[in-house]
């Protein structure tokens, strides 16, 4: 069987949750990126738009009750050392309820809120596509 971002190029979805200019990040247990810091998202499921995947994983990750979402930016990302190739459409959204918890915990080691001039590091390659645009957006 063929596997999205292995065998050919994979179709991710992320969502920058943002609460008073702090970024949600959760740290990484897989490949790619493994130990890096990435915001809330995931695969888009076979004839899933999209947004709704973004949602979907940043609840599924988060906790969140995530409301609406607008679109931020494309993030490319090959990965040589885990030969994995991911096109992900980033959204962002400041409109939510709940708290963030760990509810992937075979997934996910850490989650917090991070300010944008101070974020953990590593960062994933989408994350920062992610910060770049959110600090583009602010100048």
């Amino acid at each position: 069987m063929a596997l999205p971002g292995i065998d050919f190029p994979g179709v991710g979805c992320g969502l920058a949750v943002v609460k008073d200019g702090r970024l949600l990040l959760c740290k990484r247990l897989k490949a790619p990126e493994s130990g890096h810091w990435n915001i809330v998202g995931g695969k888009v499921d076979h004839l899933e738009l999209s947004r709704d995947g973004a949602v979907r994983e940043a609840e599924e990750e988060s906790g969140l009750s995530i409301g609406s979402v607008e679109f931020l930016c494309v993030s490319e990302q090959i990965v040589a050392a885990d030969r994995q190739h991911w096109v992900s459409l980033i959204y962002v959204t400041e409109n939510f309820s709940g708290e963030p918890r760990l509810t992937e915990p075979d997934k996910l080691s850490d989650i917090g809120w991070y300010a944008l001039d101070n974020l953990p590091q590593p960062l994933s390659r989408f994350a920062e596509d992610a910060v770049a645009a959110l600090k583009a957006r602010q100048a």
